[in-house]
Order: structure tokens, then sequence, then C-alpha cells
């Protein structure tokens, strides 16, 4: 069986996610419909709040990340950080107000700081020349999840139209299995504490120019990658129907989930550039399609695109920064890059908001379909496989 590969802990790390995101996931694609639809926000105030969301977690990634380094510990901070995430998945159920989903979403990407970098880093430490297919299966369960969730989410709104505080409620509960199995994660034994210098100082003076490279190009490419919360929306202007809008982002969980490790296992064999490069490619095709498409046929076929975009390049990405890397600076290097992608998302989630709510939708995709295009094809010819 694919699961008798992994070692024990990738596997518990895996459950872990797949557990997290079953909760995010009931949760994610409700929140910009109860702003907008019950609290009555308007497109910029849904940009911000996930600017807010995602510039808190990336400061945090990137000096978690650094600090399991320097402590040689990975684990505690995925206690931690995951802890803190499921404490805040209940509070908008209990206040149904717009600084109630800030303190929510807010305190949920803080636990996402906390443990993402210790926690890929930890994930990092397992492989054994197969980083694209560990990367890939921890992806692939954590879509897994994230396809469950919102499913669950459409079966709260039928049984009970319209109450979304509800969902907020229960989504605790997933939150909760998860936390439980990180209390069974182990750092692992050979990990060594670094004893040199251990700030982004020295971190950037060590690593390698490819690394470097890679990090700019991501980062670039991050800032007109807009959260997802804007295909959503856009699946609802198109349809007129929440319920479509939350199928069309389960669908594009399923074929992420998919495609997640086979896209991740054949990374290891053609490498992590070329596979994420073409990643890129499907990316500007979603967007191109989001701009100009208008009939609902269409979304399902766009949502899947983007599906196997998210498996060509979420996980690949880490794997690919893992292998540039020494094992003593991993927490540093991917914590580094999920800082930087953060604060571009963060910039290009209130510009997409800005941008729509001024000149309508069409704007922001056609500009990140462009954009990514270009960025796609840079990265195929400079850099090293």
């Amino acid at each position: 069986m694919l699961i008798k590969k992994f070692p024990k802990q990738v596997l518990l790390l895996s459950l872990v996610s797949f557990f997290t995101d079953i909760a995010s996931e009931m949760l994610y694609p409700v929140t910009p419909i109860f702003l907008t639809a019950v609290l009555g926000s308007s497109m910029a105030v849904v940009g911000i709040i996930e600017g807010i969301a995602e510039i808190t977690a990336g400061f945090l990634k990137g000096y978690f990340g650094n600090l399991s380094d320097k402590l040689g510990k990975r684990s505690v901070f995925v206690v931690i950080g995951y802890g803190i995430s499921a404490l805040s998945k209940p509070v908008p159920g209990l206040i149904a107000s717009i600084p109630a989903v800030v303190v929510s979403r807010t305190a949920d990407r803080v636990g996402k700081g906390i443990r993402t970098a210790p926690r890929d880093a930890l994930l990092g430490s397992y492989s054994n020349g197969n980083t694209g297919a560990i990367f890939g299966f921890h992806r692939a369960m954590d879509t897994l999840g994230a396809a469950i969730g919102p499913l669950i989410a459409i079966f709260l709104l039928f049984l009970s139209p319209e109450n979304f505080q509800l969902i907020f409620l229960i989504a605790f509960v997933p939150s909760a299995i998860a936390l439980f199995f990180t209390l069974l994660v182990k750092d692992k034994p050979s990990h060594s504490r670094l004893k040199s210098k251990t700030n982004y100082s020295s971190f950037w003076k060590e690593v390698s120019g490819e690394y470097k490279f890679v990090l700019i190009m991501i980062t670039i490419f991050s800032f007109v990658n807009s959260s997802d919360v804007f295909l959503i929306l856009k699946s609802r202007f198109i349809s007129d129907s929440n319920t479509i809008a939350i199928l069309g982002y389960v669908f594009f969980n399923i074929i992420y989930a998919l495609f997640s490790y086979p896209l991740g296992h054949l990374s290891d064999k053609f490498g992590k550039k070329n596979i994420f490069s073409l990643g890129l490619v499907v990316f500007s095709l979603v967007y191109l399609g989001f701009a100009i498409v208008v009939e609902i046929t269409f979304i399902w076929l766009l949502f899947a695109l983007y599906g196997i975009y998210s498996a060509a390049t979420e996980g690949i990405s880490k794997a690919w920064v893992t292998d540039l890397v020494s094992e003593g600076w991993r927490g540093s290097a991917i914590g580094l890059l999920t800082m930087c992608s953060s604060f571009a998302i963060m910039i290009g989630s209130f510009a997409a908001g800005v941008l729509w709510d001024y000149f309508g939708s069409t704007v922001p995709f056609l500009i990140s379909s462009i954009i990514s295009f270009l960025i796609a094809i840079i990265l195929f010819l400079k850099a090293k496989p």
C-alpha cells in the first residue's frame, strides 16, 4: 500500500493536516459569503481581512522556522500552532460580527504561522531522495480534508439554511481531533541543534544562489496569486448560487488531492522546476478563464485545472527548497519562503479586492494570468532542474 512507503511521523503529520483542513475548509468558502451576504462587507474588506491574516502568518512563519533551527525542535511548534488554530474556529459562531471574523482568521493564521515551517522541515527530514513524493502525499491528505470540509458545510446549510454560525461551531470538532494527533508527533532524533550563527543574515550568506533565485521568483508570483476567496466569489457571481460556488471549490480540492502525490512523485524523477513551471502555465490559463468566462459549465473545468496547478506547485515548491538547503537550515529556508509569499499574497489580495471594486473582476484575473505566464517562462529557462 502507498502509506507503507512513508515513516510513521509523515503519516501522523498527514492525519493532522487532514483533520485540520476538514475544519478550515468548512469555513474557508463560507467565510467570504458570510462576510458579504450576511454581514454586508465590501470586496475590499474581504481582501483586507485576508491580507491581515496572511501578513500575520507570514511574519510568524519566518520567525518560527528560524527558531526551530536554533532549538533543533520541530514538534513543539506543531502542537502549539495547531492548538491555537483549533481554539480560533468557533469565535464567529459565538459572535456574529466582522471584528469576530477578523479575530478568528488572524488567530487561525497565527497558529499556521507557528507550525508551518517547523512541520515542513520535519517532513523534509524524513526524505530519502523522495521529497516530492513525501510533500505530495502530505498535500494529498491535507487537500482530501479540504474537499470533505465544504461538503460538511453544504450539508449543514441544507439542514439549516443561512445558519453560518452553526458551521463555525461544529468546525471545532475535527480541529480537536487534529490536535490530539499532534501530541503523537515526535522530532527526528538525528536532528541536531545549530551551534553557529542562526539568524537570517548568516542564513542568506550560506545558502546557494539557486535557492535565492527560486525564492525571488516564487515571491513575485505570489503578488498575483491572490486569495482563493476571489475564485469562490467569482463563481458565485457567475452562478448566482452559494451551493455551486462551494461545490466548485470542493471539486477543485478533489482534483488537487488526486494529483498531489502523482505529480510530487514525477517531480522526483523529472525535476521540481519542470513540474512547478508547468503548474504556473496552468494557473495562467485558469485565471484567463475566470477573467472571460460567463457560463456556469466552464467553472468546473477551471476548478479542475486549478486543482492540477495547486498539485504541481504547493508541495513541490517546499520539496524544491528542501533539496536546495542543508537539513539544519530547512526551517529557516521554508520559513523565509512562506513568509515572503504570505506578504506578497497579502498585498495581492488587497489589490485584487480594490481592482474588483473599481474595475470589475476581469482586470485582476487578467493581470494575474499574464504575469504568472511570464514567470513560468523565466523559471523554465533560467532555474536549474
